[in-house]
């Protein structure tokens, strides 16, 4: 039985925002509804970095994904963020794919908070502010840009460089550079930073925003002022992951938040089990830690692909063939 070796080359030619966005909703219904499983993150800490293993299983579909973060890598000509998702057979556990799943996980955030902006912004939304020029901002323009008729974009990053490059690679956008102040003051606001000290003020933040909090995904990380979640209608997508790492972990451990004041998770509110924005001028704030059961659909749908088409890179672990025919160890699936 072949294992499919798919670089990011190979991944990024099957990858496409409107289905990514489709699988993701997916998972996140069949999540709430209890079918599927995803134990938490567990996080492995060296010197220089850390490690993060995230196991899901879906319908059909099971699998891992193995990421790191490490802070001096850009130094050293390497990505500060890299990861590899393992896809099995939640049959036999054989291993189906091993895949590239950096842009994976660039894809599926970007989709995931843009379905929260469905549910939660306002339906006219035309302005999308972006706090952070990194990868991350381009999957969120991306993701949001299939959900709403965007008229204009706003970013601000620390780096001028950053935002010069993000401003240039949509030239068919309306996207300006702006202040930390400007950006924030859009229909839409994202959040994509690794910020340790909060910068989002509530005084910034207009009437009716909605705010995807999207840098905070461990413990430490912040970047909304805590007022900024306690007036706001705050959903997360995972309560556990939330409360470990999330935007609430620093104010929560503060005692200036309380998981009382949660909303509720993202699949309650797209399997309609608690309602979303019902009041236009209500500020409204999504949590997004990252799921590994979005990671696993995503890969589900990755993997689908490759084998209908074809041609790509396999492997098999198994020193034998079933039947004890010797095994090839490298080839492609026709």
């Amino acid at each position: 039985m072949p294992t499919l070796l798919l670089s990011k080359k190979d991944v990024k030619g099957l990858l496409s925002m409107p289905a990514v966005i489709e699988v993701v909703e997916q998972a996140l219904k069949e999540h709430a509804a209890g079918h599927a499983r995803m134990p938490h993150k567990v996080y492995l800490d060296t010197e220089s970095g850390d490690f993060r293993a995230m196991p899901a299983s879906l319908s059909g579909a099971a699998g891992m994904k193995w990421v790191c973060a490490y802070p001096g890598n850009p130094a050293k000509g390497l990505p500060n963020v890299m990861a590899t998702i393992i896809y099995s057979d939640p049959a036999t556990g054989y291993p189906l794919a091993i895949m590239d799943a950096m842009d994976i996980t660039a894809y599926r955030t970007g989709a995931t908070a843009a379905i929260a902006s469905k549910y939660l912004a306002r339906p006219d939304s035309t302005t999308l502010g972006l706090i952070g020029a990194g990868q991350q901002a381009y999957s969120q323009l991306t993701a949001h840009d299939e959900l709403f008729r965007l008229k204009k974009i706003k970013v601000f990053d620390m780096s001028p460089a950053a935002v010069e490059r993000f401003v240039k690679s949509f030239p068919r956008h309306q996207v300006e550079a702006c202040s930390l102040q400007q950006a924030a003051a859009a229909d839409i606001v994202c959040t994509l930073t690794t910020s340790r000290k909060p910068f989002l003020k509530r005084q910034w933040i207009l009437p009716g925003t909605h705010i995807n909090a999207v840098g905070a995904d461990g413990p430490g990380k912040q970047e909304l002022e805590p007022s900024v979640l306690k007036e706001a209608m705050l959903v997360v997508d995972d309560l556990q992951q939330a409360v470990a790492g999330g935007e609430v972990n620093v104010p929560m451990s503060r005692g200036l938040f309380k998981v009382e004041q949660i909303y509720a998770t993202l699949g309650e509110i797209v399997t309609g089990r608690k309602p979303g924005r019902r009041d236009r001028n209500a500020i409204t704030v999504f949590d997004s830690t990252g799921l590994a059961i979005e990671d696993i659909a995503v890969a589900r749908m990755i993997y689908e692909k490759a084998r209908a088409s074809g041609g790509y890179q396999s492997i098999n672990f198994m020193d034998e063939a079933v039947g004890g025919a010797p095994a090839k160890n490298l080839g492609s699936i026709p």
